[in-house]
């Protein structure tokens, strides 16, 4: 079983421009626990802000009236013992202190030697053991240090791994690894000290803090450090969904991570960490179960050929289809039957063509949007043969300091007819000029009544406006919509509805 420790808390809180207030760090430190039974969670660095020791404090509290506060853990610092004071005060029980795990870090930053480092790890140890904590170990700058300076962190280990130390906690500080170099070094980590036991931390530099993740349990560590939603300085650390799904799924490691709270546990962060899930983020992001392509639809339908074991039910979520112009029947049909609607061949090939139509000028449709253009399609299908009038093709210009100015050319029976005219706006351009044909013509036309725009009920995207126009013709009055993108445009189809209607004559077919 591998162990999960989630820094979410104290080293996702090092992303720039996100800090937890108490309320918000108790909360997210519920969920880890309570509801996606993380096995560990590191929550606070040592003497860093009063606001740190309070939140420390509070989640301690917490955590010991539950009885699990030996999974709570804070980072400390080779400070002769402050950390150790300030983890046990705050009533923790586990203290992850920070050592160097490479040569360069601690001639450079330290200006040490590796025996007096070692003194100095061990008076710490020393302190964590009379104040009653148990002690892990990080050894800062690992991978770096395995590389260019081995004989270092094997002296490091050495001489520290019979000091009580219960886990031997190995960074990737600065995401240089690959899944190769992963595997080649934890493995030697593992064949050198076979009775300890080993946590990976990752950092995603180069994106491959999963996969490095992955290649350290093979290796054959024993615990894996994730964040939610990959919360971290620089690129982040591994994301928790990922790991966890990865875990199951190509390496074969069980957790204990109740999958299903995933996405749950992931909104929530992200809605107050203020860090937008990319909609391409893997397992949580908003477009992972979702179809865009008409051919996925059709193999989905017939016999589930583009699913793969990243079920969306694993995490709470639903495989969606998208609307666009990649959509055929079958995202078309799939959509319908979420929503319970029923449509003959005809019927969806049209609505198929009116999607497709609009994904042209828009990248996608919400599910939402379907039954609005459903309704459109349906109430305007029937007249389509009988249309007298069409719009051949129209010009808007807008330009700063000067009226908008419309160029209409007109078809009615085959025959054309052009004019153009200015207006107090683009719509009101078009329809002077679309009246003035009328006027040469001698023909009469309603009046404009009322004229309202609208987003369809339940949409989640600006791709659909709806513009519904009210008319007086004599004693008639009667209303017509259109739908489009763009909302100029919805007011032009639903002004050609009008149109055609009085052109036929056919009361039966106002809106």
């Amino acid at each position: 079983m591998t162990e999960i420790l989630d820094t979410t808390l104290r080293d996702g809180e090092q992303t720039a421009g996100v800090s937890f207030n108490v309320n918000e760090k108790l909360a997210i430190a519920s969920l880890l626990l309570d509801e996606l039974k993380a096995d560990r969670i590191e929550v606070a660095s040592a003497r860093v802000s009063r606001g740190e020791s309070e939140s420390f404090s509070h989640i301690c509290d917490w955590a010991k009236k539950r009885g699990c506060l030996g999974r709570i853990e804070a980072l400390g610092f080779v400070d002769d013992g402050q950390s150790v004071n300030w983890v046990a005060d705050g009533g923790g029980k586990v203290i992850n202190i920070l050592a160097k795990g490479s040569l360069r870090h601690l001639e450079c930053q330290l200006r040490k030697t590796p025996e007096e480092h070692i003194r100095d790890i061990l008076v710490v140890l020393g302190k964590a053991a009379s104040r009653g904590l148990e002690a892990n170990l990080y050894l800062e700058d690992w991978s770096n240090g395995i590389s260019a300076s081995p004989e270092y962190v094997f002296r490091i280990v050495d001489a520290l791994k019979d000091s009580g130390i219960k886990r031997f906690m190995l960074p990737d500080t600065l995401g240089v690894l690959n899944p190769f170099s992963t595997f080649d070094a934890c493995s030697r980590m593992r064949e050198r000290y076979p009775d300890l036991r080993f946590d990976f931390h990752a950092h995603n530099d180069y994106g491959m803090a999963v996969g490095n993740s992955l290649a350290a349990v093979r290796a054959g560590f024993n615990g894996i450090h994730v964040t939610v939603n990959g919360l971290g300085e620089r690129c982040g650390n591994a994301p928790l969904a990922a790991v966890v799904a990865a875990l199951k799924d190509h390496a074969g490691a069980e957790c204990g991570i109740d999958e299903g709270r995933l996405t749950h546990v992931c909104k929530y962060v992200e809605s107050i960490s203020g860090i937008r899930i990319p909609d391409n983020e893997p397992v949580t992001g908003e477009n992972v179960f979702t179809q865009s392509s008409g051919i996925h639809a059709d193999g989905d339908v017939k016999a589930g050929l583009y699913a793969n074991p990243l079920l969306p039910q694993r995490f709470g979520r639903e495989r969606k289809y998208a609307l666009g112009k990649m959509s055929g029947k079958a995202n078309i049909i799939k959509n319908l039957d979420q929503l319970g609607i029923s449509l003959t061949p005809e019927q969806v090939r049209l609505v198929t063509e009116r999607v497709v139509e609009l994904g042209d000028k828009k990248e996608s449709l919400a599910a939402e949007d379907l039954p609005f253009i459903v309704a459109d399609v349906l109430k305007s299908s029937h007249a389509v043969e009988k249309d007298h009038i069409h719009i051949v093709n129209y010009s808007l210009t807008l330009s700063r300091g000067m009226r908008p100015v419309a160029l209409v050319k007109l078809s009615i029976d085959g025959q054309e007819y052009e004019a153009s005219a200015p207006g107090d706006g683009q719509y009101d351009a078009f329809m002077k000029a679309l009246w003035s044909i009328y006027d040469k013509l001698g023909k009469k036309h309603p009046v404009l009544t009322d004229y309202q725009v609208s987003i369809p009920p339940g949409g989640k995207t600006d791709a659909l406006v709806s513009t519904a126009i009210s008319w007086r013709d004599g004693e008639h009055e009667f209303k017509t919509r259109g739908i489009d993108s763009d909302q100029t445009e919805a007011a032009i189809k639903a002004t050609v509805k009008m149109l055609n209607i009085i052109e036929n004559l056919d009361i039966s077919t106002l809106l």
